[in-house]
C-alpha cells in the first residue's frame, strides 16, 4: 500500500523568540498525518540547506518580530537559483497587513496571522504542496 507524505519544515528565524504558535502548528500538523522537522533559530541560509537536506515540500517560517520581508526574499530567491520553487513557502505569525502583500511578491504561498486555524493551514498545505507517493518494499 503507498502513502502520502507532506514534508514540513517549520522554522523560526535568529531574532524570533515566539515559539508557542509554530509548536502547536506543528502538533496538529504530525496530528494530521504529515511528516514535520521543527527547527529553532535558523538563517535563510540554514532553512535553504535544512529545506534542501530534509528534501521538504513546505517551508512554514514564524515570525512576530520583524525582519520577515528580508527573510522571504532570501528564502525564495535561493530556491529559485536551485530550482527548487516547486516548495511551497508559507509564512505565520504577527505580520503587519500592510507586509503581506510584499511576502507574496515574493514568492512566499500565503501567510497565516493571529487566530489562523490549523485545519485551514492543513487544507492549504495539502491542497498546494507537492505530495509525493512512496511504496513499501514489499510491494510490487
Amino acid at each position: 500500500m503507498g502513502a502520502d507524505m507532506i514534508r514540513v519544515l517549520l522554522c523560526k528565524t535568529t531574532m524570533e523568540c515566539h515559539d508557542r504558535g509554530v509548536r502547536y502548528l506543528a502538533t496538529k500538523l504530525r496530528d494530521a498525518g504529515l511528516e514535520v522537522i521543527f527547527m529553532n533559530f535558523l538563517e535563510p541560509r540554514e532553512i535553504i540547506d535544512t529545506a534542501i537536506e530534509e528534501d521538504v515540500d513546505v517551508i512554514g517560517v514564524s515570525s512576530s518580530v520583524e525582519g520577515h520581508l528580508p527573510v522571504a526574499r532570501e528564502v525564495t530567491r535561493r530556491l529559485a537559483e536551485l530550482e527548487k520553487e516547486n516548495v511551497l513557502v508559507v509564512f505565520g505569525g504577527v505580520i503587519p497587513e500592510r507586509d503581506i502583500a510584499l511576502l507574496r511578491e515574493t514568492g512566499v504561498r500565503e501567510v497565516f496571522g493571529p487566530g489562523s486555524s490549523a485545519a485551514a493551514i492543513i487544507e492549504f498545505i495539502r491542497a498546494n504542496a507537492r505530495v509525493r507517493s512512496f511504496k513499501l518494499e514489499s510491494e510490487p
